[in-house]
Order: structure tokens, then C-alpha cells, then sequence
């Protein structure tokens, strides 16, 4: 422990007239939001100082303030400011970069967290878990699947095999039959084995990756405590001890999914030699042994499906358990199996020649399949919890919104999303398989090319743009006029100024465009059922015709077949600009800091939640993040009795609410609650709400000293939060004036500057919240709380 930490062990152990004096000490304690922070900036003063943690996250002081709890009467005016900054969590090192390759798993990842709230539903939250975790497992065998498509069918098995496409590619010269000094690696079967070192590095990396983030975010044990008498964690599974704390389930995972891909590999390469030998007759030793291991490849995968299916998450205790024989048995036993199958597969077979593809077309169809049927099943549960959340609530339809009726898609956000997110892992093994057969073969149409599958599914992304241009110019008109009518409450808001038409179009269009937010369920649910639909389409397609769009078009109406032409060719060229932009994105991110800043960002939104449906998701930075708050929080309090005020800006907010979740009911209660520019209902309540809906957010509010809420109709991401009843009033602020000043003032002889979500503390009001908050904060606040809980508790049972 630093200083400030050897301060506070002092004062625990210290005498009762010095705990006394203490505990008139005022602590705030701010965590930043998006995008991250310094602590210089977040403390205002260049000389700040590291009081605990490490490179990665750490609390920090004013230099002058570090042992302010020595000297109490100093800072009677204010309460001593610390800032928790957590941004390297999220950008850090350019390995960083990498985690673009793992965005489709963060994606099916959000969807685990999206169900609605459910009531005496436990089958059907276990139900929804699984089918989750199945789609997770669907992204890696398709991501895998896409490696041993440009590895094992474009390069070693038609290119390879192809006198044209090697006499252009002379560095798989050693792998062709056609030349007169063909070598040992120029059977098929061992082509095929070297070629399998390429999705085996890639599922090596994806464990690697994730192991390495397990061992450093995962590991972070949240603080253990035994549960209270009226703790009650009904309202959300925040407050669990366990919550926080998912090693036990990413190692399980891990190990599951790591098999899974080298299984894939091992299917690839396997069932082509199995195929050969069962239709050639050659030896019956090699029929039978491909016959085993296929039996074998086929226990393998329902060993992982029972994996995956077997337990989820055990969030109502810390789980220190390890599964150290299932951790490191099922990848070791697959690897064994992979090995067998590539010295199998490279027995030499002289009569065995290479033609026409690998059966891909089979492979990734079944894949869309199943994405497709669990998608469907997803979404009849998601129904199904939404609908019994509703009667039992009884806020279905609510005339108020404050119940229920705010909840994203009305339940099917989390189907919604991992319909995207399946989508996106196609776009992406299209995008690298359609690229390397252009690379391999240019135009001239050597090979077969990709099976007939991808480039069925490139073709629908013509259509899903022309969508989503659809909406955008919906969009873009509703905005228009919602501009035109915030025009005149932008006049209403600064009475007796003299107008400016430039000035109030501005502050008027930057309301209307923040309410674009509360637009996002309907473009998430347009673009994923548009996009379930044309993956059916293009299913369908593929296997009625055989043939890719262009062809299986010909003979029909020219309007048919110049569609077809257009979509497949539009298709191809936005896919490989894509993967193009993907690759460029990646490499800046590798180099530039300022680039990884802002991948972090989008990490911060969508690395919020515990790997609970994907383990090669990118870490949940909050797993660190919350159990260092909750610790400073509780033995801070506990070492000098003293106030807290928790003050947390956009994603900080969230973190913050979590983090006062997992502290005891007992020192929940001598915590004040400040955040602002919130997305806690605004997009976590609609979004997630299990988690944040309005039961758990009203009882965060009833179980907390105080709260208050700051938001601006400018800014984009928070909002209210939209309590029920009277204990709105009682958080949310009225919105906060942006600009602070209309036109020149002797206050602001400046112009102001329109904020939106940034720099909340410039607004006066903020200093007066917190001097609020802070005085409602008595010294013996513990005493103070029966009194207001008794009110409180008379209040509600009068409702």
C-alpha cells in the first residue's frame, strides 16, 4: 500500500478521538466516462499524485491532498477530490489493435445481457443463456471455418493443384502436382496438413488472447463479504457477490471454444482424405481409421456442446472453482486429435488428385442455419420474458413509461443484436475468403473461387444498404422537423434576449441530433430483420441453384438477371473494401495512439459486461474496475467514518452504480450518488433491463444516502433516469441550460460554448448539487438513516 492506504490503516487502529475527527472529512470520488481521462484535468491542478493502484487503474490526489485526512480543518470549504482513472483498461498497448478481429464476439456477448427482467421465469432465463452461449459457439467454428477456407480450399487445394494459379504464385510452387519435379507436399492430403497450421495459429492466438486477458482481468477478486439481513438483491444481479467475479465460467469456455476450433480444423482436413478413401478402395485400414476418427470428431463436438450447455453463470457467491481437468483435458485431448488426423490425412494416397472445392458450400451453410434457427428461438423466449415481466408488473402499455414500455424492441433487443452479430462474423469470412480468391486468381477465373454460399451473402449487402439509406433519410427528416419545433424552445429557454436565428438553429440542431439516440431500437430491429431475411434468401438461393447470383439468374427477365449482376458484383467490391478498411483500421490502431484512443472508446460501450456467452470476447474491463471502487469506497469510509460523495460522468456513472451495488447495505447508505451526462436509463436501462431497468434503479435510489442527476437536452448519451412516481424528482435535476448564456453576459462576455456531453462541472449547478449532497451527508450518517429509511418505507407502503 501507498501512503494514503497507510494513512487510513493508521487512523483505523487510532484512537476514538481521532477517528472523531476524521470523520468530518468529505471525500469526492470521481470516476471519468468515454474516451478517458487524465488526472490532471479531472482534478484541475498539474501536480496530482498516484495514491493506489497501478499503471492500468489507479486513484489519484492533488499532490497538496494527499494525506488531507491528517488535516481535517483545511478543507471545511470542500470535500478532498480524488479521480479514479480507468481509460488504460480499455486503450492501452498496440496489442490493442488485435481485438478488432474479436468485435462479432463482443457483439453475440452484449446479447447475453440484453434479456428482458424476468419473474419466476428461471427455465426460460436458463434457456435464453444457452441458446446465447450456442450462437457464441456458432462465430468461433465460423470464424475458424473461414481461416481453413482460404488455407486448406483456395490455397493448397485449388490453387496449389492448378498449373495457372501457381505459375503466378511461385511460393506455392513446392505444394503443385503439375510440375515435373513434383515434391512429397504435393499429394493433396499433405497439402491440406501443412495448410491446417494457419487456422490452428489463428485459434491458438484467440486462446492466447484470451488467457492472457483472463489472467489479468478475470482474476481481479471483488471484496467478500457475507450478506446483510435486509440486503436484497432482487432487483438486480449487480449486487451479487459473484457477479463480478467470472473466471470460474471464461476458463470453461475458453477451453470449449478452443476445442471447437481445432476440431474444425481437424473436420476440415479429415473428412477429405475420410471422403477419398471411402469412395477410392484403397487400403481398408485407412477407410476404417477415417471412419474412427470422424466417429471420434463427432464425440469431440457433442463433449463441447455439453460443455457449453452444461452450467452458466454462479453469481450468488464467489466461484473459486477451477475445472482444472475439464480446462486442460478437452483442448490437450483436441489437439492429440488434430494431430492424428493431419498424420492421417498426409498418408500417402499417389492416385488422389485435387478438383473442384472442398464441400464449404455444406459447412457454412449448415453454420447460417443454425445462426438463423437460434436467432428464431432466441427471440420466442425473449417474447416470452418480456410478456411475463409485463402482466406481472402490470405495465404493459403504462401510460407513464416508466415500467416496462422503455425496454428496447419490447424485449428483442438481445435476439436483434446477435442476429447482427452473426451477421458480421459472415461479413467478415466473406470478406477474407472473397479477397484472397481475387488475390489468388484475379479475373481469371482459374479456380472455382469461394464457396457459392459467401458470395450469395456478399450479394445482400446491396440490399441492406439501400435499407439502411432508407432510413437514414427518415431519419434525417424527422430530424429536420423536430429541429424546426426545438427552435422555439430554444426562444422559450432565454427570454428577454436578442434572438439570433444562427445561434438558436445551432443549440436547436444539436438538440434534435442527441435525440437520435432514442432512434437506435428501431434501426437495430429494421436492419436485423432486413438482414435475417436476405440471409434466408441467400441460404435458399445457394442450395436451389448451385450457382452464384449472376448465373442461376440467366434466363430470366433482364431486370432479374441486371439485379443479380449488380448486387453479386456491388457485393464483391463493398466486401473487399470493407475487409480493406478493416485491415487499415487495425494496422493504424497498431501505431497510433490517438487511433487506439478511439477504438477504446467503442470498447468502453461494448466491454461493460463479463464474457458470460463468449470467452474470445475482448475482457470486461469492469471486472477490474468495480471491485477497485467498491475496496476505495469501503475502506475509505470504514478507516474515518467520514462523507463520500460518488461522482461519476457518462460510463463512470455506470460503473459507479455498480460499484454501489456491491458495497454492504451498511455502507451503501453513507454514500451520495452524483452523476451526470448518464446513460444509466437512457440506453442501460432500455437496453439491459434485467440489470438497469426501473426496479433496480429505484432500488439504488431508496438504498443509497442521496442521488442526483445532471443531464442536457444537447447531449447524446445521457439523460434521466426516470425513476417512478415521486422518486423522479427526488434524482433528476431539471436539464441543464446549453449554452449556459444565450448571447454576451457580463458573467459569459464570451459566447458559451455548446457542451452537449462534456464538461459538466463548468455548470454552477454542479457545485451546488454537490454541496447539497455533501450536507444531507451529516458525519454520523449511519445514525441519520433509520429515521429516513422509516420515512421512507411509510412512504412507500402508502402507494
Amino acid at each position: 500500500m501507498e501512503r494514503a492506504a497507510e494513512q487510513a490503516a493508521d487512523r483505523r487502529s487510532g484512537s476514538p478521538g481521532q477517528r472523531s475527527e476524521a470523520a468530518g472529512a468529505a471525500l469526492e470520488l470521481l470516476v471519468h466516462g468515454v474516451g478517458g481521462a487524465t488526472p490532471e484535468d479531472m482534478l484541475a491542478d498539474p501536480r496530482t499524485v498516484r495514491i493506489t493502484g497501478d499503471a492500468t487503474a489507479a486513484v489519484f490526489r492533488r499532490a497538496d491532498d494527499v494525506d488531507a485526512e491528517d488535516r481535517p480543518g483545511e478543507h471545511r470549504g470542500g470535500p478532498v477530490r480524488e479521480a479514479y482513472v480507468w481509460c488504460n483498461l480499455t486503450s492501452g498497448n498496440g496489442a490493442r489493435a488485435l481485438w478488432l478481429l474479436l468485435l462479432p464476439f463482443m457483439v453475440v456477448n452484449l446479447a447475453h445481457w440484453m434479456r428482458p427482467a424476468s419473474h419466476g421465469r428461471g427455465r426460460a432465463v436458463r434457456l435464453y443463456g444457452l441458446l446465447v452461449r450456442l450462437a457464441g459457439l456458432t462465430l468461433t467454428v465460423l470464424l475458424v471455418a473461414a481461416a481453413c477456407e482460404v488455407a486448406l480450399d483456395l490455397a493448397a487445394w485449388q490453387c496449389a493443384g492448378t498449373r495457372a494459379c501457381v505459375r503466378n504464385h511461385s511460393w506455392l510452387g513446392f505444394l503443385s502436382p503439375t510440375r515435373p519435379d513434383a515434391g512429397w507436399w504435393s499429394q493433396p492430403g499433405r497439402r491440406l496438413a501443412l495448410a491446417a497450421l494457419v487456422p490452428t495459429a489463428l485459434t491458438t492466438l484467440l486462446w492466447y488472447l484470451s488467457h492472457r486477458t483472463w489472467s489479468a482481468y478475470e482474476s481481479q477478486q471483488p471484496m467478500s463479504r457475507a450478506a446483510e439481513p435486509d440486503e436484497d438483491t432482487d432487483g438486480t444481479g449487480l449486487g451479487r457477490p459473484g457477479f463480478w467475479y467470472g473466471r470460474r465460467l471464461v476458463a470453461r469456455l475458453r477451453a470449449a471454444h478452443t476445442a471447437a476450433g481445432l476440431l474444425t480444423v481437424a473436420a476440415a482436413v479429415g473428412s477429405s482424405a475420410a471422403r477419398y478413401d471411402r469412395g477410392s478402395g484403397g487400403p481398408a485400414a485407412l477407410e476404417a481409421l477415417g471412419t474412427l476418427l470422424n466417429a471420434t470428431l463427432v464425440a469431440g463436438g457433442a463433449v463441447v456442446l455439453w460443455v457449453v450447455g452444461r452450467r452458466g453463470r454462479s453469481e450468488n457467491r464467489i466461484d473459486h472453482g477451477r475445472d482444472r481437468m475439464l480446462v486442460r483435458g478437452l483442448p490437450l485431448g483436441s489437439v492429440a486429435l488434430l494431430a492424428l488426423t493431419l498424420v492421417y490425412a498426409g498418408w500417402s494416397r499417389p492416385r488422389w488428385h485435387a478438383t473442384g472445392r472442398l464441400p464449404g458450400d455444406a459447412t457454412f451453410g449448415g453454420l447460417a442455419l443454425a445462426q438463423g434457427l437460434l436467432v428464431i428461438a432466441l427471440g420466442a423466449v425473449a417474447g416470452l420474458l418480456y410478456r411475463t415481466n409485463a402482466r406481472v408488473t402490470g405495465a404493459a402499455g403504462s401510460a407513464d413509461g416508466t415500467v416496462g414500455s422503455r425496454t428496447a424492441m419490447r424485449g428483442l433487443a438481445g435476439p436483434a443484436v446477435a442476429m447482427l452479430a452473426c451477421a458480421l462474423g459472415s461479413v467478415m469470412s466473406g470478406g477474407v475468403s472473397q479477397r484472397v480468391a481475387d488475390w489468388l486468381d484475379g479475373t481469371r477465373h482459374s479456380i472455382p473461387g469461394p464457396p457459392v454460399l459467401l458470395t450469395w451473402q456478399a450479394s445482400a449487402i446491396p440490399p441492406l444498404l439501400v435499407v439502411l439509406l432508407i432510413l437514414v433519410g427518415w431519419l434525417a427528416r424527422r430530424t429536420w422537423h423536430l429541429r424546426r419545433r426545438e427552435m422555439d424552445a430554444v426562444d422559450s429557454d432565454y427570454p428577454g434576449e436578442a434572438k439570433d436565428i444562427t445561434r438558436t438553429r445551432r443549440v436547436a440542431s444539436t438538440r434534435a441530433m442527441a435525440s437520435l439516440t432514442d432512434r437506435a431500437p428501431l434501426m437495430v430491429g429494421v436492419l436485423s430483420s432486413v438482414t435475417l431475411l436476405l440471409g434466408a434468401a441467400a441460404l435458399a438461393g445457394s442450395f436451389a441453384t448451385g450457382d452464384v447470383p449472376s448465373e442461376a439468374a440467366r434466363g430470366t427477365y433482364g431486370v432479374v438477371r441486371g439485379a443479380a449482376e449488380t448486387a453479386q458484383a456491388l457485393g464483391s467490391w463493398l466486401i473487399g473494401l470493407g475487409f480493406i478498411l478493416f485491415v487499415t483500421w487495425g494496422r493504424r490502431a497498431y501505431k497510433d495512439p490517438a487511433a487506439r484512443r478511439t477504438i477504446g472508446i467503442l470498447w468502453d460501450v461494448g466491454t461493460f459486461w463479463p464474457r458470460a456467452a463468449h470467452p474470445f470476447a475482448p475482457p470486461c474491463y469492469a471486472e477490474r474496475a468495480v471491485p477497485d471502487l467498491t475496496w476505495r469506497m469501503a475502506t475509505w469510509t470504514q478507516a474515518t467514518g467520514g462523507r463520500l460523495v460518488l461522482s461519476g460522468h457518462s460510463q463512470g456513472s455506470v460503473l459507479a452504480a455498480a460499484a454501489a451495488w456491491q458495497l454492504k447495505p451498511s455502507e451503501r447508505r453513507r454514500i451520495a450518488l452524483l452523476t451526470y451526462g448518464s446513460p444509466l436509463e437512457r440506453l442501460y436501462g432500455r437496453w439491459f433491463p434485467a440489470h438497469f431497468g426501473p426496479a433496480a434503479l429505484a432500488a439504488l435510489h431508496r438504498e443509497v444516502a442521496c442521488w442526483r442527476n445532471l443531464y442536457r437536452p444537447t447531449d447524446p448519451i445521457g439523460g434521466p433516469v426516470r425513476l417512478p412516481g415521486d422518486c423522479g424528482p427526488d434524482v433528476d435535476h431539471e436539464p441543464l441550460k446549453d449554452p449556459l448564456a444565450y448571447g454576451r453576459t457580463e458573467r459569459q462576455p464570451l459566447p458559451a460554448p455548446v457542451l452537449g456531453h462534456s464538461d459538466y462541472q463548468a455548470d454552477p449547478a454542479f457545485a451546488d448539487e454537490r454541496e447539497r449532497l455533501l450536507a444531507r451527508l451529516l458525519p454520523e450518517v449511519p445514525d441519520q438513516r433509520p429515521r429516513r429509511e422509516a420515512h421512507g418505507r411509510s412512504g412507500r407502503s402508502s402507494e
